[in-house]
């Protein structure tokens, strides 16, 4: 029948990574189809949330919409060859040989380049929040070529690699056919991202964290000054008069959960990689192939990418608050609104169209040095609301 077995390579073009029997290769194509399909309503759900939600169009959620659309593209990519090796036209058939380019080229550029994306989120995040005026002002004049990055990186190492050693059948999909290629030029440099992203993250949770501190000690001496500084490069925490004469701006338990989950996305993308890495140096060393379910759920950690993503990038966002918002028929919240009731979101960058990242982290505002300087602009009335200030005004546009 035709296309219905797997065609026979020779030695020197056979993946260790590739199933030898068909069987294999059809129940890994249905497993990784399966988890594509999970990948592709995760991406879609930010993409959507992007397009109903004003309040999900700042310049950090500009670029989770572009690791959305990666992550979307690269698991559309592994259902086309999932799709032909479950339909008995294999990839790795001669027919197909230019579908297999194409389909390890696509492969490349996007698995790279969701790599890109949450280092590019992560470096924007600490610019703006850690207080580096210029870089964090650099990086929003300058959008276009901050989205640009990631694309152009990527493609260019696929082109390379296109050139110097092409693309085989792996199984589900085309790829590198050796181990040793795939480790240095796609794991190694995944695992200084993840390192990078790790690094960073510590250094905002450590900031967080001391402005909890500050924060819960003011509330714990209301009589107290109604000024300090939480860090050097962070904005100073006051008192405010609350609008609503009981309502907080911010939650201390709130801003503890941010500093943690700072440290979970990192930790999330090392937890997914890890098995991955591991087998890639196996197979690399020991030039044989590991056992078909380790090889599979290797595979079906690369594609997953989209799901993780959708629940970092996504869930965590406000876009399930306002998705909440919208099918109980309330407003979405608003900027202005958004300042008030999510002072701080579940995750670092919980911002709005129109709205400053200060809304989220708390407002910009001249600092205020002294009680006296407090008292005098809002008046003899007690402290009932603190938040924290960021310094710089670049801030803003986030």
């Amino acid at each position: 029948m035709f296309g219905s077995v797997v065609y026979p390579q020779r030695k020197e073009e056979e993946a260790l990574a590739a199933p030898k029997d068909p069987a294999h290769v059809r129940l890994q194509s249905i497993v990784i189809l399966i988890v594509a399909v999970m990948s592709v309503l995760g991406a879609g759900w930010i993409m959507l949330s992007y397009a109903v939600f004003p309040n999900l169009r700042s310049f950090r959620h500009r670029l989770i919409l572009g690791l959305a659309i990666s992550d979307f593209l690269m698991a559309l990519n592994f259902i086309s060859s999932t799709s032909l090796n479950i339909a008995h036209r294999y990839i790795n058939a001669p027919y197909n040989a230019r579908f297999c380019n194409f389909n390890g080229f696509m492969a490349q550029v996007f698995v790279i380049q969701t790599d890109y994306w949450v280092l590019t989120i992560a470096v924007c995040t600490y610019f703006i929040l850690a207080g580096h005026k210029r870089p964090s002002t650099w990086v929003q004049n300058h959008e276009c070529i901050i989205l640009l990055i990631p694309w152009f990186f990527s493609s260019l190492w696929a082109f390379i690699g296109l050139g110097v050693v092409g693309y085989r059948d792996i199984g589900a999909w085309c790829w590198f056919k050796s181990d040793l290629v795939r480790l240095l030029v796609n794991f190694i440099p995944r695992w200084i991202i993840i390192v990078t992203m790790f690094v960073l993250y510590a250094y905002l949770y450590v900031v967080l964290y001391r402005a909890h501190d500050r924060l819960r000690s003011v509330t714990a001496t209301p009589d107290g000054p109604s000024s300090i500084t939480a860090t050097p490069n962070v904005s100073q925490v006051s008192s405010l008069r609350d609008d609503t004469g009981g309502r907080s701006m911010v939650s201390l338990r709130r801003l503890k959960r941010i500093a943690r989950l700072m440290l979970l996305y990192p930790l999330a993308y090392a937890v997914i990689w890890s098995l991955p890495t591991a087998i890639r140096i196996y197979q690399a060393t020991e030039k044989e192939s590991a056992a078909f379910a380790l090889q599979t759920v290797d595979k079906a950690s690369v594609v997953i990418q989209g799901f993780v993503d959708a629940v970092i990038y996504g869930i965590n966002e406000t876009s399930l608050s306002s998705w909440r918002a919208l099918l109980s028929r309330r407003t979405y919240p608003l900027a202005e609104e958004w300042g008030r009731r999510e002072a701080f979101s579940p995750s670092p960058g919980n911002e709005r169209a129109g709205a400053s990242w200060s809304n989220e982290i708390g407002r910009l505002e001249p600092a205020v040095s002294s009680s006296s300087e407090s008292r005098s602009r809002e008046g003899d009335r007690p402290p009932r609301t603190i938040e924290l200030r960021e310094l710089g005004n670049d801030a803003t546009r986030m």
